[in-house]
């Protein structure tokens, strides 16, 4: 297995973008997983170039400042616009996030209408509903963010969103193909290594690594980058378009793909809503939600297809910025996608 490696992390000199993000050489690393859950395969050989990356999510203290700055309106307060969701009843389209509220009794887990519930009011300064605020949690992952509220700052701090390349080898931290970010064992000694579900989801969390929703960002230990939860807490968004499968391994070293650009925006609609065509992008990481019992997508090779239109209580994103060869690689490898 790749060790992390001193040449491979380091801190930035202090400037306006990188000064708070840490450095990731570039490599070659196996992405994906051919043991878990179809989206996820087939591994194969990828290459990014080096990059930087925000040590943790965004949190609620820098999002404030973002919108103080710009004004921002995020998508959960804007009234959704009819014409976008034919059939939707009007009574249905308000201004609003999903919220994980289980009920009492839950009686098919392939039915997540059972603990999701699309709450009017709720968004980033309200993460479950009117009556609640981020009173306390400025260190805490903003949550509530679609995916051009995450790219709109994204702009604003000079930045970009990952890959979904990019993302998965610094989750990595080093290591390649190892089970979780830290290695083979979910709980080494018995310690807990990021926020997820302990418990049976949905009707039973025990809190036992200390929190029942999102954690203050720098609770967990980091990967061998420096990178904090980079697994659990919440998911993230990355720049990718969706697609149900990884492309095969290449079948020589010299053909391995450099800095790739997941799937096509018209194929990443999902078939299950004919009549609704919102793109889809790919989430990263895993949540708090994310439990043994149902949800085993707490490993850098998991992945999640999350409409740009969605929100949720549970989602929120990191920042790049790349070096010059890496814009420009990044680049050719979107032309010829």
């Amino acid at each position: 297995m790749l060790r992390a490696d001193p040449d491979h992390c380091e801190w930035l000199p202090d400037d306006a973008k990188t000064g708070e993000m840490v450095f990731v050489s570039g490599g070659t690393f196996r992405m994906g997983s051919d043991h878990h859950y179809p989206e996820e395969a087939p591994s194969h050989r990828v290459c990014v170039d080096g990059f930087w990356i925000d040590r943790t999510p965004v949190t609620n203290r820098q999002f404030k400042q973002f919108v103080n700055a710009t004004g921002h309106v995020t998508e959960a307060q804007i009234i959704p616009d009819a014409k976008d969701y034919p059939g939707a009843l009007k009574e249905m389209l308000y201004a609003g996030s999903l919220v994980f509220s289980p009920l009492p009794r839950i009686t098919d887990l392939t039915d997540w209408s059972q603990w999701w519930s699309l709450v009017r009011g709720a968004n980033w300064r309200h993460p479950y509903g009117p009556g609640s605020n981020i009173k306390g949690l400025d260190d805490h992952p903003v949550v509530h963010v679609s995916f051009s509220d995450a790219a709109a700052y994204a702009r604003w701090a000079g930045k970009d969103l990952p890959t979904e390349a990019e993302w998965e080898f610094a989750a990595r931290g080093g290591l390649d193909g190892e089970e979780f970010a830290w290695g083979d064992a979910l709980m080494p000694g018995g310690k807990h290594m990021a926020n997820i579900w302990q418990g049976n989801f949905p009707v039973q969390n025990l809190g036992e690594d200390g929190f029942e929703r999102t954690s203050p960002v720098l609770a967990f230990p980091p990967n061998g980058y420096g990178l904090y939860d980079m697994i659990g807490n919440v998911w993230e968004w990355t720049a990718d378009w969706w697609s149900d499968r990884h492309i095969a391994d290449a079948a020589k070293p010299c053909c391995i793909p450099s800095n790739p650009r997941g799937g096509r925006e018209d194929t990443s609609y999902d078939p299950r809503l004919p009549d609704i065509r919102i793109p889809r992008k790919v989430l990263k990481g895993g949540s708090h939600l994310c439990a043994p019992n149902y949800c085993r997508r707490y490993r850098p090779a998991a992945r999640h297809a999350e409409p740009v239109d969605t929100s949720a209580s549970h989602v929120g994103f990191r920042c790049v910025v790349r070096t010059p060869i890496g814009i420009q690689r990044e680049k050719e490898g979107s032309a010829a996608t």
